[in-house]
């Protein structure tokens, strides 16, 4: 018998989401852990059954250990949060689908988060707290940096390198880059739902629609 307390941060709408598939997850490999919601909004748990702690509340409880995956998917806030758990010496919970497929030569930095139906092909690196949803894909020799978010559908094909903070929207489709020159989604670049993206797209810019280019926003 364990005791270690699991625990999905962010009980919004992704978390939801997660917190089955991370249920299914501890449940095969730790059949008596307890697992929670922990958020710092003024939530009134529980939410679909589990209890919702604050964080000083989740630090108070008196387990041994304690494992935690960031559900937020605000790539900046999801930052914060990584370091105040590292700093306060509580542990990163890699959660993935049972029906995720990582294929050959795929290496993980800490805090992953792979939802069902997401396929990781080969020789492919991915940075800290990763997020990919529902029905993604990364295809071979892709490199992906810390804290980027991917939407449900997305299609990453090969020879991709996404910056830290990048964020690509559902059903985005970036095109396969080269052996040595690789197609490049810069820093903290948004990639639209939908986008079509066949150059590269520079750090913090916007694009849209297909192919993809810069959103400009309408003027009033």
């Amino acid at each position: 018998m364990t005791d270690t307390l699991y625990a999905v941060y962010g009980a919004s709408g992704f978390g939801r989401e997660v917190l089955p598939v991370a249920r299914k997850q501890m449940e095969k490999a730790d059949p008596s852990g307890q697992l929670v919601f922990i958020d710092d909004g003024d939530l009134n748990g529980p939410i679909n059954g589990y209890e919702v702690l604050s964080y000083p509340e989740f630090l108070f409880q008196s387990h041994s250990t304690k494992k935690v995956t960031v559900a937020i998917a605000n790539s900046e806030i999801r930052q914060r949060v990584a370091q105040t758990l590292k700093a306060d010496g509580v542990s990163f919970w890699d959660v993935q689908a049972d029906n995720v497929e990582v294929l050959d030569g795929v290496q993980f930095d800490e805090g992953v988060l792979l939802c069902p139906f997401v396929t990781l092909t080969s020789n492919i690196r991915i940075g800290k707290q990763f997020h990919a949803n529902i029905y993604s894909y990364v295809a071979h020799d892709c490199v992906i940096g810390d804290f980027v978010t991917f939407a449900p559908r997305v299609c990453c094909n090969g020879n991709v390198h996404i910056e830290d903070h990048a964020y690509i929207g559902t059903g985005a489709v970036l095109k396969q880059g080269a052996p040595g020159e690789p197609l490049v989604i810069g820093r903290g670049a948004v990639v639209g739902m939908g986008a079509v993206v066949t150059k590269n797209v520079p750090p913090g810019a916007v694009v849209v629609g297909n192919p993809a280019k810069p959103f400009v926003k309408p003027s009033t």
